[in-house]
């Protein structure tokens, strides 16, 4: 039952320790946590892969504390390492540079890097009970940075209050609200929810998206309703009135256009993600790229959550049908789950993305960046799906 309660991860603020090894980054989290998250140890190099702690900090609320190894690290897992920070630092709505005495140039790569993508950046030296060497780190980061850093330590308990207050400033600037369904549905209004129910959902649950839609919907004050693809025709039957919205899988995209009042709306859930997660124009311009490939272009497919594919798996077996049926049996399709980005992308034509119900904006917006720097078009599940069985210019959207 607890886990039903919770904030889903993707919903959450998501604030990064990044610095070199030692400079207090692990120690610092769990101050900030009040309780033992990371290991701490005098030895360099400690923390490997990235740790995630969900928290619920006061002011700021829900949020995912992200402790990683330094991205000095060395020897023949160190690179790995590095990388899996760099791939944190993407996924980060503010970021705590933790500082030392000595060479800055990392740290003011790092910061550029941020600063570029309008990532807030929290320049902070931990350890400020070791006075001679903080003072030092601070002349330091005043010098480089033109900015005061937080003075912090974590063995003594001092700053978390003014690193808290630091916090909560960024917030603004990192959290950016946005909405599942926008102005497609009001209050009043009756929202039809078309939601297979077969292998591919969770037993005895439903997907992420499908609960989050509700919920706002439910906020809204909307009528809402909910009804397998087969009882679909009984569901419109025993409605006084035409629904405003229909929001279906997108998998029955067709299916239920087809059988929709010509006054309801029709979106799906994966077009309504690309709009809260993503950049729905960018995503609708991309997908006419589809109708320029052939059997010898190559397509990468996204998925966010890592799972065993069954049967019939959209992202896996359903959409690279579609593909193929309508670009040639030898289109390529290579499919990468969970954090397994490329970083160079160009070899493809097209990139499809899920839903990102898992991802929060920010990653899937770096996501997008990465492929729109590099030329390569970029859409989702849904916009895809809608484009292959021809009803794209019917969809409602969510306009950004």
């Amino acid at each position: 039952m607890a886990a039903l309660q919770e904030t889903p991860s993707a919903n959450r603020i998501h604030i990064g320790f990044f610095g070199k090894r030692n400079s207090g980054k692990s120690s610092l989290l769990n101050a900030l946590a009040g309780q033992a998250v990371s290991i701490v140890s005098q030895e360099a190099g400690t923390t490997t892969d990235p740790v995630s702690k969900p928290m619920e900090i006061p002011g700021l609320g829900p949020c995912v504390l992200v402790d990683t190894a330094g991205f000095d690290d060395i020897g023949a897992l160190g690179s790995q390492r590095v990388e899996k920070t760099r791939q944190a630092a993407e996924r980060v709505d503010i970021a705590l540079l933790l500082c030392t005495q000595g060479d800055l140039e990392e740290e003011k790569a790092w910061y550029a890097c941020w600063k570029e993508h309008k990532v807030p950046v929290i320049l902070t030296v931990s350890k400020a009970d070791l006075e001679e060497d903080a003072a030092a780190a601070a002349e330091c980061v005043q010098r480089l940075f033109g900015e005061a850093p937080v003075m912090v330590s974590a063995a003594a308990g001092t700053g978390l209050k003014e690193l808290r207050e630091r916090l909560l400033r960024a917030l603004p600037e990192a959290y950016d609200p946005v909405s599942i369904t926008g102005t497609l549905a009001d209050s009043g209004d009756t929202v039809l929810l078309v939601m297979p129910q077969d292998r591919q959902a969770p037993k005895g649950r439903l997907i992420l998206p499908q609960v989050q839609t509700i919920r706002e919907l439910l906020d809204k004050n909307c009528i809402v309703l909910c009804v397998t693809p087969e009882r679909f025709p009984d569901a419109l039957a025993g409605l006084k009135k035409p629904p405003e919205l229909i929001v279906t899988d997108s998998q029955v995209f067709r299916q239920v256009y087809e059988q929709k009042p010509a006054e309801s709306m029709l979106t799906s859930f994966s077009v309504l993600f690309a709009a809260y997660k993503g950049d729905i124009e960018y995503y609708i311009q991309s997908a006419s790229c589809i109708g320029h490939l052939t059997d010898r272009s190559r397509v990468l497919i996204a998925e966010c959550c890592t799972h065993a594919p069954l049967d019939e798996d959209i992202g896996r077996v359903k959409l690279p049908r579609l593909l193929r049926q309508k670009c040639g049996g030898g289109l390529r399709i290579d499919v990468v789950g969970g954090l397994d980005f490329p970083e160079d992308l160009t070899g493809y034509d097209l990139v499809i993305q899920c839903g990102a119900c898992m991802f929060h904006r920010r990653y899937v917006m770096a996501r997008i960046g990465r492929a729109r720097e590099q030329g390569v078009p970029m859409t989702n599940y849904g916009v895809a799906i809608a484009y292959l069985t021809e009803i794209l210019d019917q969809v409602a959207i969510v306009k950004s």
